[in-house]
């Protein structure tokens, strides 16, 4: 591991707005603020936002700045990543944000039911191999109906078509109510005071010409038995290279041709 990288995992040790707590030492020390995020860390009955991968921390940072009168939880795996939005929000001062460096599948083992208001999941990975690690299939959704309130919503921010697509299916074949969604933010919403916050992840998107996509749904709407969707979509082609050669929309068919190979998992 470099030493930059040490470092900031040093820092992060020492910063209140951290939380690590990887399965190791979940299952040895507990949880001590699950069913208590209210009382014992925020001191106030605000809403508790989560966002699900927050890689460096943009998005959660932003929306606490922009929503004082909300509380917001950055969750990643990666640590090296969540220090910059760690580092800001301790920089800022901000007393509404936090970050929990853990596994998005031990949700439970962090949140009591019905303690958060709203999940958001901001450029995933869309594991379009692999239904049952995308952030909204069924099996997550079902995770996060334990944690939320009866009209808590997920909201889906990506970049990809694939799993825009598959996560419309999956919440009209569940019955789901979707509050809002878009194919095209910019030309739907514009300036709008959430869906305009940029990271720099969707900077580099949006600058080789494609659109961000948003759909928001309430978790405890629709059908109690979720079921996948079986409809066939097709694969997002630019996901097929690596993300230091990103496909301009406009040249995706003539590299296709010069690179027949199917698309992996990022």
């Amino acid at each position: 591991m470099g030493k930059n990288k040490l470092r900031k995992f040093d820092e992060m040790t020492r910063m209140d707005c951290v939380m690590q707590y990887p399965w190791a030492v979940l299952q040895s020390h507990g949880f001590p603020l699950r069913g208590h995020w209210h009382s014992e860390y925020f001191k106030n009955s605000n809403p508790i936002i989560v966002e699900l991968g927050c890689g460096k921390g943009e998005y959660t940072v932003a929306l606490a700045k922009a929503n004082p009168d909300s509380n917001f939880i950055g969750i990643d795996i990666k640590g090296a990543r969540m220090w910059s939005g760690a580092k800001e929000a301790q920089t800022l001062g901000l007393t509404n944000v936090a970050f929990l460096r853990t596994d998005i599948e031990l949700l439970t083992s962090f949140f009591a039911p019905g303690e958060l208001a709203e999940i958001w999941i901001t450029f995933p990975d869309p594991q379009m191999k692999k239904v049952r690690k995308r952030l909204t299939s069924t099996r997550f959704l079902a995770l996060y109906r334990d944690v939320l309130n009866p009209g808590g919503l997920v909201n889906l921010k990506t970049d990809s078509p694939f799993l825009y697509t598959y996560t419309d299916l999956m919440a009209r074949h569940n019955r789901l109510h979707i509050t809002d969604q878009s194919a095209n933010i910019d030309a739907t919403h514009p300036g709008h005071p959430v869906l305009s916050i940029r990271t720099h992840y969707e900077k580099q998107w949006l600058a080789r010409g494609l659109s961000s996509k948003f759909i928001s749904m309430e978790a405890h709407s629709g059908a109690e038995q979720l079921e996948e969707p079986d409809e066939e979509i097709p694969y997002d082609t630019y996901r097929s290279y690596s993300r230091g050669y990103i496909q301009m929309p406009d040249l995706m068919a003539a590299s296709e041709e010069q690179n027949p190979h199917k698309p992996t998992d990022q």
